[in-house]
């Protein structure tokens, strides 16, 4: 055992050394212009991407999309298309520890991933948002409207996860054990994952799994797996769903009645499965705490409504926007 823990620690060691701060995804083409803004985070220097995509007839909003745990800034690519021609400025980050953004060995946190997102719209001279976020993205909007409440004039939710706190039912797991897990991931498994994001299956959502994928080709994904593993734990660790009652933005709760997920649901038993995950109460119960509150149920609908019933997802969306 000692030789075992002696033999990750050289490795990690190793995996993290000054030359691998950047480790990036770059195998995949984004939809738009990818620029890149500098930060200094725990006396690293990192690169946080992100796309800024202008409408030809601006309105004077920005959006700003804030993408889930095992995605990127990719996958906003039709809702980005559906704002700009309705006039909206999109804004669509990485999350430093995702997609093109840098991925260092640092202290993950949603109020760190939020202060990086503040830093970037003060970069860009921008002081409202309507804040869309999905998935993880749904803790980090939340922090991020906790955080800075005179920024957000809305926020969006769609099937965000952290509606229940993890940690009360789910075994904890190291962040070396975790790491295991990652660096073990094939295409096949991500693939198998992302089909509990959908009722039925088709095709065309093999393209994302494509991009989550690219990272397994990267000469530095031991560096990448390991801020999964850390960003895992940020997620287990930070639950948001305590303090809903805090948001004062108007709040639009855009929930897919199929979607039953739970992060470390492989750890549980399968009646503990049934307990937890169960989407279509867990929208119910946290509409009600925001200040301001909607919801908005997709019958049929998954995890994922803007991948797979964008109409009705952009419905939703241009309903509560206007």
């Amino acid at each position: 055992m000692r030789l075992f823990s002696f033999q990750i620690l050289a490795c990690l060691g190793l995996l993290f050394s000054s030359t691998l701060l950047v480790a990036q995804s770059t195998a995949v083409d984004y939809p738009y212009p990818v620029q890149f803004l500098s930060l200094n985070i725990e006396s690293k220097p990192v690169r946080m991407a992100y796309m800024d995509v202008k409408p030809a007839q601006p309105n004077g909003k920005t959006v700003l999309l804030l993408h889930g745990k095992n995605f990127n800034g990719y996958y906003w690519k039709t809702v980005v298309h559906w704002l700009t021609t309705n006039g909206y400025r999109a804004i669509v980050p990485d999350q430093v520890g995702w997609g093109k953004s840098s991925h260092p060995d640092i202290h993950y946190s949603f109020h760190r991933l939020a202060a990086n997102t503040k830093h970037l719209l003060d970069t860009l001279g921008i002081r409202n948002v309507t804040v869309l976020a999905h998935s993880m993205g749904g803790m980090l909007g939340t922090r991020f409207t906790l955080m800075y409440p005179e920024m957000v004039e809305k926020l969006v939710l769609e099937n965000p996860i952290g509606l229940e706190d993890y940690k009360t039912f789910v075994p904890y797991q190291t962040p070396e054990q975790q790491f295991q897990k990652e660096k073990s991931a094939t295409f096949e498994s991500y693939q198998q994952y992302q089909k509990s994001y959908y009722p039925v299956w088709k095709p065309e959502y093999n393209d994302l799994v494509r991009v989550q994928a690219s990272d397994l080709k990267s000469p530095d994904f031991s560096t990448i797996a390991w801020s999964n593993a850390l960003t895992y734990l940020m997620i287990y660790e930070q639950p948001v769903c305590y303090e809903f009652n805090r948001v004062k933005a108007p709040t639009l709760l855009i929930i897919g009645q199929e979607d039953r997920t739970v992060v470390g649901k492989n750890l549980l038993s399968k009646t503990e499965q049934a307990q937890h995950g169960f989407y279509p109460e867990l929208g119910k119960q946290t509409v009600r705490q925001f200040q301001t509150g909607k919801l908005v149920e997709l019958d049929g609908v998954g995890h994922i409504p803007h991948i797979q019933t964008p109409e009705r997802f952009l419905k939703a969306l241009g309903d509560f926007l206007n």
